[in-house]
């Protein structure tokens, strides 16, 4: 058990045991400083699985070129 329950909001981006955190949180950048962080974050369009199946391929490209600390939000398309 990892104790995810017990971190409040934005400890999550500062958690040193990951380098993504992958969310659908379309509004994560208006909500958090994302500054000097060295998590990279990858935003998904959608939480519906088979839209997001359809997409498997374009999600595994962004996850392999994000670098620490960097932000990228897949289209929506």
């Amino acid at each position: 058990m990892l104790g995810w329950s017990q971190l409040s909001n934005g400890e999550l981006l500062t958690e040193k045991n990951f380098e993504v955190l992958v969310t659908t949180d379309r509004n994560l950048a208006h909500q958090q400083n994302l500054s000097g962080r060295r998590i990279a974050i990858l935003v998904l369009p959608t939480t519906n699985w088979l839209r997001l199946h359809a997409i498997a391929a374009r999600i595994a490209t962004e996850l392999e070129s994000l670098t620490p600390g960097s932000y990228r939000e897949v289209p929506n398309h």
